[in-house]
């Protein structure tokens, strides 16, 4: 039913509302502002280098030569789309919506998930702790991504809560027939591994549901381009999405039938909720694309690839510690790109233009380490491949 959730949108009167627009420190006031606290969210997002960078990163298959398969950033924008659509149906703050759909995955590494993975080992061996792109994307906003104010001083995006509790609660592989968003207010770092919590607002939930519908139909759409399914999968297909033989099988069609089936069966008392044919159909779905896309033969071989490239860029890193000369004529231009980037972490005094906080003690090489792991997880595809090159090459 139209504007069902309504009553309980992130809008004035919200009884979490105090909450839900708190941030961390006071941001920076103009005369002239008429933008609401997500919009001021939202522009901060898509003007940080974190977001422009999803444009080179993967989000299924790695470096395709047709320009039409899905990257990172295109997910993110599909993402929005699909939750402004739930949202205003539904009677929710739009505004926040696109905020959080839009930062969604910003703590993302390259390579994908595949990249995700591996950057989890190399920490998990070298720090024993986790790497998980939600609490990554939450520690990047929080305390990586830095933009100029008015004054020319760098500061964090310093974000509302409810966009930064979105960002780390995201995580889209739920198995839930419903969901609600959790009523405490807790301090985000509390998250010790995904989908830990529910999102703090209905709009959080929102993004997190449409995470799920967003990849579940494009990432079937793109290995129908590619030619990675063949006719005995399209028939599967078919019989899971209940299609007549002829009928065809698209993005629209997935996406059209999951938003429907979850606006007509959602309510303040059941949640976001999708009827028991759509639930089975999802889980469907997400079966049939980890057996056939996910884990095919195809994507494995280049795990290996990404697994060399980001190792090798990782050691030279952590070499140069002890040996930055030696790890200079390796490859000077990643030693050297890595060593201005963190100055603004650590080197604060060499400019009174950052007012971030102080994140690394050099004479620790274990805060050396986590610089490093920072770092990795905010490059591009093609910014890993090019340094990677530039170490082998003579």
């Amino acid at each position: 039913m139209k504007d069902i959730l309504k009553e309980v949108s992130a809008i004035e009167n919200n009884p979490k509302l105090e909450n839900i627009l708190r941030r961390r420190e006071k941001l920076y006031e103009r005369n002239n502002n008429i933008r609401s606290e997500f919009e001021r969210d939202y522009t901060r997002i898509v003007n940080s280098q974190g977001y422009r960078r999803l444009k080179h990163k993967t989000q299924v298959f790695f470096s395709p030569q047709n320009d039409h398969i899905c990257t990172r950033i295109e997910h993110v924008t599909l993402v929005e789309s699909i939750s402004y659509t739930i949202a205003k149906y539904l009677g929710l703050n739009t505004e926040l919506t696109k905020a959080i759909s839009t930062a969604h995955d910003i703590g993302h590494s390259p390579f994908g998930h595949q990249g995700e993975k591996i950057l989890a080992e190399i920490k998990q061996r070298e720090l024993g702790e986790t790497f998980w792109h939600e609490k990554n994307g939450l520690e990047l906003v929080d305390k990586i991504e830095l933009l100029e104010d008015p004054y020319e001083q760098k500061t964090n995006l310093n974000l509302t809560y409810a966009v930064r509790d979105g960002i780390i609660s995201h995580c889209g592989e739920i198995d839930e027939k419903s969901l609600r968003p959790r009523e405490e207010y807790i301090d985000l770092y509390e998250y010790t591994r995904p989908n830990q919590y529910a999102p703090y607002t209905w709009e959080g939930c929102v993004v997190k549901i449409s995470d799920k519908i967003s990849y579940l139909g494009r990432d079937i759409g793109d290995s129908i381009s590619l030619k990675i399914l063949n006719n005995e999968d399209l028939k599967e297909l078919h019989h899971i999405l209940e299609l007549e033989q002829n009928e065809t099988i698209n993005n629209t069609v997935i996406i059209n039938y999951l938003i429907g089936d979850l606006c007509k069966n959602s309510s303040i008392e059941k949640g976001l909720c999708f009827s028991d044919k759509a639930f089975k159909m999802m889980n469907e779905l997400k079966k049939f694309n980890y057996k056939k896309i996910y884990l095919s033969d195809k994507l494995e071989i280049s795990v290996k690839y990404f697994k060399l490239v980001l190792n090798e860029i990782f050691d030279i890193l952590k070499e140069s510690y002890k040996n930055k000369d030696k790890m200079v004529k390796i490859c000077s231009e990643l030693v050297n790109d890595f060593e201005d980037w963190l100055r603004d972490y650590w080197d604060l005094e060499r400019s009174n233009k950052c007012k971030n906080n102080v994140l690394f003690n050099m004479e620790d090489e274990k805060d050396y380490i986590r610089a490093i792991i920072y770092y990795i997880s905010g490059m591009t595809d093609n910014y890993a491949i090019e340094m990677y090159n530039k170490i082998i090459r003579f």
